[in-house]
This record gives C-alpha cells, sequence and structure tokens, in this order.
C-alpha cells in the first residue's frame, strides 16, 4: 500500500512539504522492535516530523474498512517468564521434595485474581499463560519449572499495578510451597495513543473518499499490541486499521493471505491523507 502511494505521489502529488515514508521492519518481535530501533538510531532527527500515521490490517472485518479511535487504541503488551526452584525426586517419596510442578500450577491458578480482584472492572487488563514446563518424565517429581506470561493493559497506572500484583502473587505463592520463584518481567510495547486531531484528520480522509459507512471512527479498543506505539511517543498520530475480510484467517495464522484489493483502496488513502496535511 504505501509502496503504491509512493509511486502515485511522485507521478502527480499535489502537496507542498517534506514527506517520509517509514518502511519499518520487525514490528512483530514483541520487545526491542523495529520501531523502537529506527527511534534508537535518531529517526526524528534524521527525517523530522510534524505527525506520523499508520495502518494495520485487519482479519475479521470487511475488506477494505477502516478502523480507529482517539485515545488508547490498543494495548501494552509485556512478558514475565517465571522460574520455580523446588526440590526434585522420586514420584513415590512426594514429602521428600519441593514440587516445582505443583507450585507453577497454584501459581497459575492465583494469577486469575490479579485481574478480577485487583484492577478496576471499568479497566481493561489481561494476564495469560502461554507457557508452562515442568519435568522430563513421569516418575520424578520436577525440581524446576518454568512459566512464561503475556500482560496486556490500556493504562499506564494499571500496567504497574500488574506488574506489583503478578510479582507478588508468584512470590508469595512459591513461598507458601516451600520454593523459590525468579521473575524476570519484561516490560513490551507501550499502550498505542491516537491523537484527536490527527485521528480525525484520518477518519475524514477515509469518509471522504469511501463514505462514512466504511469508516469506524469509534471503534472499540483493542488488546493487541503494536509497536508504532513508540513512535506516537515521539510524535502525534494515528493508527488506522483497514479490514482483510470477514472470512480472512487471522493473524499469525499460517492460512493467513492479505486481500490485495486493500492495495488500491490503502495507496488511494495514503495519497489523499498527504494532500490535505501538507495542502499546497
Amino acid at each position: 500500500m504505501l509502496l503504491a502511494a509512493a509511486q502515485e505521489l511522485a507521478r502527480d502529488g499535489r502537496f507542498s512539504g517534506a514527506l517520509h515514508l517509514v518502511f519499518q521492519p520487525a514490528e512483530e518481535v514483541g520487545e526491542d522492535s523495529g520501531a523502537a530501533r529506527m527511534l534508537q538510531d535518531g529517526l526524528f532527527e534524521r527525517f523530522p516530523a510534524d505527525a506520523v500515521f499508520a495502518m494495520h490490517n485487519h482479519p475479521g472485518v470487511a475488506s477494505g474498512r477502516f478502523m480507529c479511535r482517539a485515545g488508547a487504541f490498543m494495548s501494552a503488551s509485556d512478558k514475565v517468564r517465571i522460574t520455580v526452584r523446588g526440590r526434585g525426586g522420586h514420584a513415590a517419596r512426594p514429602h521428600q521434595c519441593v514440587d516445582a510442578s505443583l507450585v507453577a500450577a497454584a501459581i497459575v491458578v492465583s494469577l486469575q485474581s490479579v485481574v478480577a480482584r485487583n484492577v478496576d472492572p471499568m479497566q481493561a487488563a489481561v494476564v495469560s499463560v502461554g507457557r508452562m514446563s515442568a519435568g522430563r518424565t513421569y516418575n520424578v517429581i520436577p525440581d524446576t519449572a518454568e512459566l512464561e506470561l503475556s500482560v496486556r493493559s490500556l493504562d499506564a497506572d494499571v500496567r504497574m499495578r500488574l506488574r506489583a500484583r503478578i510479582e507478588g502473587v508468584v512470590r508469595a505463592q512459591a513461598e507458601t510451597y516451600g520454593a523459590v520463584a525468579d521473575i524476570e518481567y519484561v516490560l513490551g510495547y507501550p499502550v498505542l495513543v491516537n491523537q484527536a486531531a490527527e485521528t480525525a484528520l484520518a477518519v475524514s480522509v477515509a469518509e471522504e473518499l469511501f463514505g462514512q459507512d466504511a469508516v469506524d471512527g469509534n471503534a472499540p479498543p483493542m488488546m493487541g499490541s503494536e509497536d508504532f506505539a513508540y513512535m506516537l511517543q515521539a510524535r502525534p498520530g494515528c493508527l488506522m486499521r483497514i479490514g482483510n475480510g470477514v472470512a480472512s484467517a487471522a493473524l499469525h495464522s499460517p492460512r493467513y493471505e492479505f486481500d490485495d484489493s486493500n492495495i488500491v483502496i490503502g495507496a488511494a488513502f495514503w495519497k489523499r491523507l498527504v494532500e490535505r496535511y501538507l495542502a499546497i
């Protein structure tokens, strides 16, 4: 979409000002991502910008339909690695052991109380255990167990509360069973916050081109994350999402396929946005 827009803008774009097109790599890394590295390399010092805009594909919504909202639009995403250290032994003599797998299971259950009882019900938060690993065979009680969590939030204060409660719950559960828990808490992408003025402009451009029925300018916040949030911390702007089809396979699926009809739609959007923002 951006490359097609570049071709059209170079051919007959009508605008006055400096335009930089950012082909950003490594958006899906989760930490130390492409946007973060580009900013560390002095992106906006080398290529000054008054505002930044981006677009992301969105399966499950009709192709060519635009979605965005002013304010918090996509969640912060943090990763937690937990190592439980107990005392292993024979499965027939559990009383001589500190079962790391039992401790890990208790931690998993207790973590479900963090959102339910420590976060305002009007706030959004997710704590998901994506990996749990312990032991290598059925008749040995393991001395260690590992957990990896995905933690998501739409508010900076909630994000810090989640961290404090997760760390507290994990350590307390481990101590209850006579084990020790090591915690590596990795702060990932921040909350993606669209600015009001840039969002209003993007919505008006999409409506102008494709009609109001094709644009949802007050879409609900999403618990997915996006490293463009780093750029929005540095400059005002807006991230739009464009539908890829109601029946489209999900993002990160091996069956996912980009709807090529969006290339024309996205390119037209970018071209008109530039001409509106940098009007002659």
